[in-house]
Formats: C-alpha cells, structure tokens, sequence
C-alpha cells in the first residue's frame, strides 16, 4: 500500500492550492481518510478527516477554509484549500485507515509529506 500525495507549493496569501493523494496497492477496506501538517518548529496535527460515508471533521483553524474530500471509486482524497495564510505553512501528509486483505486488521498509512508555503 503506497499512498502519494501531489499538489503543495509556493501561493501568496489569500491564494488556493489543491492537494491530492492517492492510495494505491491492495486494498480490501478502506475506512477514514484524512490530512494532517506539520508546521516549522511544532507537532504533526490533524487538518482534517473524512469516513467512507463522508463524515468530515476539520481542525478550527482551516474551518470555512478548507474543504476535504474524496473519490471513493479512485481511492483518492482531496484538500483544497482557499484564502491561505502564512501560518498554514507547513508539509502536509496524507493518511488512510484502511485493511489490505481480508481478515488483516485495519491500521494508519501514511503518505509522503507535500511542501505548502504561504508567502506573505
């Protein structure tokens, strides 16, 4: 199971980026999925999740910002993000819980973080 993320960058504020991250592998259930960051100098925290049935939770400091999404069909979810500010400078990383076989346990993957830098 590998899951890539694409789509950081360089934005000024008040600029858009779109992030998106795709699990690919053997997948037999895949559960919540969800986007986390860390920023320069603090703990990796949650952005945002979303269930398979679309339930969606997000932090309070991206709420009516920030939109997370995802294609169940293609195993991709989606982060965009409107009106960016320089502290949401941070890598951000891609998670899925999922289970990739039949009767293993489902647990946390994680992607490769992406590099989004706000400019002032």
């Amino acid at each position: 199971v590998q899951l890539q993320a694409y789509g950081g960058g360089l934005v000024q504020t008040g600029g858009s980026l779109r992030l998106s991250c795709a699990v690919s592998g053997y997948i037999f259930r895949l559960n919540f999925m969800g986007w986390y960051r860390q920023r320069p100098g603090k703990q990796r925290e949650l952005v945002a999740t979303i269930t398979s049935g679309g339930q969606i939770t997000y932090a309070d400091s991206v709420k009516g910002r920030f939109t997370i999404s995802r294609d169940n069909a293609k195993n991709t979810q989606y982060l965009q993000m409107d009106s960016l500010e320089p502290e949401d400078t941070a890598v951000y990383y891609c998670n899925a819980n999922l289970s990739p076989s039949f009767g293993t346990k489902s647990r946390d993957y994680w992607g490769e973080g992406t590099q989004v830098t706000v400019s002032s």
